[in-house]
């Protein structure tokens, strides 16, 4: 009976990889080509492929999904001609801003490229650093909400009040343990791959470097760039990039318990070489095979350092308007046309320019959508955003004063309570119940602020070939993966 099914699932998978040539162009065919000569060699030949694994991550974007479905014809073509083929292991990093059409796009991909139940294939979710088989229909648990929430605004908070916030910079360090973790999970994974261009990979490690000088552990090592040097820079980082955040107790393990290998053999295979014609040359692969829908308008736009342009703008308005003395609308209005710009300059289709200027709505009704996007994302509201735009906590509470009389000028009064409770030392229970409504952190941990200074990042320099602004690249996501 086994063999009788081992047959018939050959023969699905099979009609499965020709459904899929079948949307391949002859470029396309070729680059797939290329694609499994570059996995056999660096599996140290055809005869070595079946004892090979690879990882790769999923964040539900168009880019992401098309890389996957490469990789499974390059998979199923391997096991049509050989006697074994690649193990591979599709990971996904839940975090408060993970959409659902994100999840519902990873589902339907799974589904058509037939992903569950095959041997061959792990898909995995990793959430709060616990790696969960993937299910598309299991909400973020609320445990996982809160860490992405504290963390969120302990790395926003260690800036010079003056400069842009970077309000997403704690997903680079998650996003790095989580490349890290997951490649050594259950016996590890022998490599990483990716379509991330160079230009997206230096970025990455620019984030990631300066999400860990506020985290406490950088400057990271200078590396050449790119992701050759990924799983050696993330063992110089230690094993767990919040340590200098929290108090030991505060830091959960990675789990299952147990199941990490101590000593990783990953190398990283690019593929962004293979990814070949036009964008809009690959819709019919992605929406009539892989049942891609681009329900949300901002998934297939801008997706660079910020992960979800509409509080992006939010927090544009707001650093205008509290910040740089200007108007609110002025703020988001200066966001939404450097969206615009860079999407052009990367000749997205008109009508996705104009699908991404309606999310946005009336500027008007803007900043009661975003905030609620925020409140409902991330669990904050606009009091603790300006909070964090004003860093008031570290270097000794030096931003405090000024915070309280633009925001609050009626806890002037308080102010040496609020020093004694940033201390450590007893102040009333009110003061402390303040502290923590307006910031969202407990005051423990707005006392470890309180003894750390501030951190200036330099800019990464721009390309010749990529001068538009960082944070409207437009591609996939990184943070999140």
């Amino acid at each position: 009976m086994s063999t009788i099914h081992d047959q018939a699932m050959n023969y699905v998978y099979q009609q499965v990889l020709q459904r899929l040539l079948s949307f391949f162009s002859r470029a396309e065919r070729t680059a797939l080509q290329l694609l499994i000569q570059r996995l056999a060699v660096a599996a140290g030949g055809m005869d070595r492929i079946g004892e090979f694994k690879v990882l790769v991550t999923q964040s539900g974007t168009r880019d992401c999904c098309y890389s996957l479905a490469l990789l499974r014809a390059a998979q199923l073509s391997i096991a049509g001609r050989a006697p074994g083929t690649f193990q591979l292991r599709v990971a996904t990093l839940r975090g408060c801003a993970t959409p659902a059409s994100a999840l519902q796009n990873m589902h339907r991909s799974f589904s058509a490229l037939f992903l569950y139940d095959d041997p061959r294939v792990e898909l995995l979710m990793i959430d709060n650093r616990e790696v969960l088989p993937f299910n598309h229909q299991v909400p973020l648990t609320d445990d996982g909400r809160e860490v992405n929430r504290i963390n969120l605004l302990m790395i926003g908070h260690r800036r010079r009040w003056s400069e842009r916030l970077e309000l997403w910079d704690d997903a680079y360090l998650a996003t790095a343990e989580f490349y890290g973790q997951v490649a050594r999970w259950s016996n590890g994974v022998d490599a990483l791959v990716s379509s991330d261009s160079a230009r997206k990979q230096e970025l990455f490690l620019h984030g990631l470097d300066r999400a860990a000088q506020k985290a406490g552990i950088g400057p990271l090592p200078k590396r050449a760039a790119g992701f050759d040097e990924l799983f050696n820079l993330l063992d110089s980082m230690g094993g767990d990039c919040y340590r200098e955040l929290h108090s030991p107790a505060d830091l959960l393990p990675w789990r299952p318990l147990g199941q990490f290998e101590a000593c990783r053999r990953t190398s990283y295979i690019g593929i962004d070489d293979m990814v070949v014609g036009k964008m809009e040359e690959r819709w019919p692969l992605l929406s009539d095979f892989l049942g891609f829908q681009a329900d949300d308008p901002l998934l297939e736009t801008v997706s660079g350092e910020s992960s979800d342009p509409v509080i992006a703008a939010y927090l544009s308005g707001l650093q205008a308007s509290y910040i740089d003395g200007r108007s609110y609308e002025t703020g988001v209005s200066e966001y939404i046309q450097r969206c615009l710009a860079s999407m052009r300059l990367k000749n997205m289709p008109e009508q996705i320019c104009e699908r991404f200027l309606e999310a946005f709505g009336n500027l008007s009704e803007h900043r009661s959508l975003a905030s609620t996007a925020l409140q409902s994302h991330f669990g904050l509201n606009e009091a603790q955003l300006i909070c964090l735009l004003f860093a008031p906590f570290i270097e000794g509470g030096a931003g405090l004063e000024r915070f309280l009389r633009t925001c609050h000028p009626g806890m002037l009064v308080a102010t040496p309570d609020l020093h004694r409770a940033m201390q450590g030392l007893h102040a009333p229970e009110q003061v402390q119940q303040w502290m923590t409504d307006v910031s969202g952190l407990p005051v423990r941990l707005i006392s470890r602020l309180y003894a750390m200074g501030s951190i200036q990042a330099t800019e990464p320099a721009p390309l010749a070939s990529d001068p538009v602004d960082r944070e409207v690249a437009v591609d996939d996501r990184s943070a999140e993966g």
